[in-house]
């Protein structure tokens, strides 16, 4: 596997993660899930971190 289709790869991981970050932020707006929101609400700003970090780092 070249450098470049490995960095491919990832990007489509970090973009798909992305995804599902967005998803639970739908879910935790629509108010599904009241008993775990905070929790949730959390890990989606964690996982934008995350995942922000991740796409910086492989631009450089």
């Amino acid at each position: 596997m070249t450098n470049k289709s490995h960095s491919s790869e990832i990007f489509e991981l970090i973009a798909q993660l992305d995804k599902d970050r967005a998803w639970i932020l739908e879910q935790i707006d629509k108010g599904e899930w009241i008993d775990l929101r905070l929790d949730l609400a959390a890990l989606e700003r964690e996982l934008g971190q995350l995942l922000i970090r991740a796409a910086e780092h492989l631009e450089e």
